[in-house]
């Protein structure tokens, strides 16, 4: 696959979508190994309004998510997971780090450590400029798509 790509290209690959498309591009991918994604926060992100009023902050679990999909996305662009799903199995060790503000570009790392059959395991990461805002292990089940 060719890097970097966007939305569409993203979209052929797992199935979320607007408002839950948690990603913008692709910069990086090793199919089954490893990507490198980015999200833009923008002013008008849906969830923004109300995580705070005021003091608008990504909350942490949509940026667990995006980690999640930048991982999908990895797996299920192997030639034998395409049009299948990668659903959450786990989520381990978890750190919060630094706030993701309106404005903030996150930079989504995932590589994937264990692939055995359907179920696996990756760590993931999302920084911005560089400073680490949030890290974990993720683990997944792929399963047949709908």
């Amino acid at each position: 696959m060719k890097t970097p790509f966007g939305r569409r290209e993203i979209e052929e690959i797992i199935p979320h979508r607007e408002p839950f498309l948690l990603l913008d591009e692709v910069t990086e991918i090793e199919p089954g190994r490893r990507v490198v994604a980015r999200k833009v926060v923008r002013e008008d992100e849906w969830y923004l309004a109300g995580h705070f009023p005021g003091r608008p902050i990504m909350p942490g679990v949509l940026m667990v998510e995006a980690m999640a999909q930048a991982g999908a996305i990895a797996v299920l662009s192997q030639e034998e997971n395409r049009g299948k799903l990668a659903l959450f199995a786990g989520i381990d060790d978890i750190r919060f780090k630094r706030l993701v503000e309106p404005g903030d570009e996150l930079e989504l790392t995932c590589e994937i450590e264990r692939l055995r059959g359907p179920v696996g395991r990756g760590k993931a990461t999302a920084t911005v400029d560089g400073e680490l805002a949030v890290r974990g292990t993720l683990m997944f089940a792929v399963t047949d798509g709908a």
